[in-house]
């Protein structure tokens, strides 16, 4: 089978194309031949060996994908073969075939495609946990969410609006505010050309946010946490911009607010029972047209690397996806 490998830790630069035996499935697990494959921040971060998953060299990346199963391991009875599923795995994805854990699979509707599918559960599981298990958003809240027009940023959008709050995306460019929008943004801060903090104060009156989104880290951290309300809850799931912020401990106090650290792929481990039942509210959403992937690229396995890099230099909007043929 064909697959993306890394054998040297760096930039897409280290990936190649190459021919690899195709896997088996074993116990409590399935074999699923790829459809779709989803490209995420993360995989940037696997590559380049700065992410808290380091596999041993060579590997290959991808955390989430789409396809059909082709066969069952043993012990698996809630799913059969030619099953239309989407998954998610700690790595390889970028392959013709897969193994994943039955626990990990979902099925996909028959209103979803192979592309939506694969750019479904990383963003809108990690949004969608965040803002119900760690913030414990409230109807009527106001949220904040950074990033807004990458992958999870935008999907945090969605969520957030379907759970009911009032939602202030921040991007850089007005390409990118104009896709926040477009999927139910009320407000906009142009990174790039406005005061974060005082625009923040201005759309307030003053009050703050309840709930910020944070996937970015950096300056727009320090500035969410000034400008968040009293007893508001900052998630932290991620750092794209390349900084780790450190958090000024007096200003939680001051306000009796919350940081929050969320890393959604640890719950497929500790809690898969809530996983599956975040995605079934998920796939409910979609089915009702609350939820909508946005995928702004659809490439063939081959450009993985490009792929990588257009997330790396922030010219994608939503999600890239591999499309695999047949």
């Amino acid at each position: 089978m064909r697959a993306i490998v890394c054998r040297q830790l760096g930039g897409p630069e280290g990936l190649a194309l190459e021919q690899l035996p195709p896997p088996t499935a074993g116990p409590g697990e399935v074999l699923i031949r790829v459809r779709a494959a989803g490209v995420n921040f993360a995989d940037t971060l696997i590559v380049g060996g700065s992410y808290q998953i380091r596999p041993e060299l060579p590997f290959v990346p991808g955390m989430e994908i789409a396809g059909e199963i082709l066969a069952l391991g043993p012990e698996v009875r809630e799913l059969e073969t030619g099953a239309r599923v989407m998954a998610t795995l700690p790595y390889g994805g970028f392959a013709e075939e897969v193994v994943a854990r039955a626990a990990d699979v979902v099925r996909v509707p028959p209103e979803v495609d192979d592309v939506a599918a694969a750019a479904f559960a990383i963003a809108y599981g990690t949004a969608h946990g965040a803002l119900t298990w760690a913030a414990r958003i409230e109807a009527g809240e106001t949220l904040l969410v950074h990033g807004a027009a990458g992958g999870v940023g935008l999907a945090a959008v969605e969520c957030g609006k379907a759970l009911g709050a009032r939602v202030i995306a921040t991007a850089r460019g007005a390409g990118k505010l104009e896709v926040a929008l477009d999927h139910g943004a009320d407000e906009t801060i142009d990174t790039g050309s406005e005061d974060v903090r005082e625009r923040l104060r201005e759309l307030t009156g003053g009050r703050g946010v309840d709930v910020v989104f944070d996937p970015v880290g950096g300056e727009l951290f320090t500035a969410s946490l000034r400008a968040i309300a009293w007893e508001g809850r900052i998630v932290i799931v991620g750092f794209a911009s390349g900084e780790i912020p450190k958090i000024p401990a007096n200003l939680l106090l001051v306000k009796n607010a919350h940081a929050l650290g969320f890393y959604w792929g640890s719950y497929r481990d500790h809690d898969p029972a809530r996983v599956r039942a975040s995605f079934e509210e998920l796939l409910r959403w979609h089915a009702e047209g609350i939820i909508r992937p946005h995928v702004s690229e659809v490439l063939p396995l081959e450009a993985a690397g490009e792929a990588l890099r257009r997330l790396i230099e922030r010219k994608s909007t939503g999600k890239v996806v591999l499309r695999l043929e047949g």
